[in-house]
């Protein structure tokens, strides 16, 4: 996984990225957030290494640390911060989409949009996303997303090859959801869809004339 750039001085990666000496002394990075169990941090000179002990797993108390390493990226004010966890999907998201609803006055909703402008493969675990809405909470006191279960859904059929086909009218266009396993449908709290966790794909049904193929 790539760098991510969030601000001028915070960064989102993976376990490599800090194990890479140039890339470290590149982005100026004074401080390093570690959100793995095993991974080890680097000793490099005048970079400072705090750890999150986390797993990535729904039960996993990611949100006890919300405050703390928020403080700690405001704080540095010697360079930039990298915040990783194994893949940086998960754990190091939170961490930072926490940080930016504290320090940068931004809803979650904002956070996470801000972020996977940046990152577009994080997929947050659902544990994670209820923390946050609470830390979302906390700070507010209203949340700006839920999340919903949602069942998983079998992708469209393959489509058809037509033969003496005539166009399908607009009210027999059908839309498929198909959503990312293992991360929670955002939805506004309005009720309203917010497809940041979706991808949206449409199969559009032909007609032989006179006899509608099956699906």
């Amino acid at each position: 996984m790539s760098v991510s750039q969030i601000t001028p001085t915070l960064f989102i990666s993976g376990a490599d990225a800090p194990l890479n000496a140039a890339l470290v002394s590149q982005k100026g990075i004074t401080l390093i957030v570690n959100a793995t169990l095993s991974h080890a941090c680097p000793a490099y000179p005048g970079v400072e290494c705090v750890r999150v002990p986390v797993c990535d797993l729904p039960s996993a108390r990611l949100g006890d640390h919300f405050d703390r390493v928020a403080e700690r990226i405001h704080g540095n004010r010697a360079g930039g911060t990298l915040v990783h966890c194994a893949a940086g999907m998960s754990r190091s998201p939170a961490l930072v989409m926490a940080y930016l609803m504290r320090f940068r006055g931004v809803t979650l909703r904002q956070a996470h949009r801000w972020v996977q402008d940046s990152r577009p493969y994080v997929r947050l675990n659902a544990g994670f996303w209820e923390q946050l809405l609470q830390y979302e909470r906390r700070l507010y006191g209203k949340n700006t997303v839920r999340v919903a279960a949602v069942d998983n859904m079998s992708p469209p059929p393959p489509p058809l090859i037509p033969r003496l086909t005539r166009a399908t009218p607009p009210q027999q266009q059908r839309t498929w959801l198909t959503l990312v396993p293992r991360s929670p449908l955002m939805t506004r709290a309005s009720g309203l869809p917010l497809t940041t966790q979706a991808q949206v794909t449409t199969s559009v049904n032909k007609f032989r004339r006179g006899t509608r193929p099956k699906v």
